[in-house]
């Protein structure tokens, strides 16, 4: 699922993340930071997510203006793990993220 909300482009995602399943959600969000100014990860449906997934977000984040909406506790809890989370933008909901 992918829509524009108050000026960012909005991908959502579902299911597990790992290297195999990875790479439809990169092309999207690869080709979404090379035609939008702020990216949005709609975050909220992602039930399992490795450093597959952790790889991609840095990328989108140094290609773009990144941010990842509503993490689920996993994902969450992946960001605080790795140190992340004080690199990437998050927000509670997909509104909070896109309004940055």
């Amino acid at each position: 699922m992918q829509y524009e909300r108050c000026g960012a482009w909005i991908i959502g995602a579902r299911g597990s993340y790992d290297a195999c399943t990875v790479p439809p959600l990169a092309d999207a969000l690869r080709t979404a930071a090379k035609e939008h100014q702020r990216v949005v990860l709609d975050a909220s449906g992602i039930a399992f997510a490795d450093s597959a997934l952790l790889n991609l977000l840095i990328l989108t984040h140094q290609a773009t203006d990144f941010r990842v909406a509503a993490p689920t506790r996993q994902l969450r809890r992946l960001l605080q793990l790795t140190g992340v989370h004080t690199v990437l933008k998050t927000g509670a909901t997909v509104e909070e993220a896109a309004r940055g």
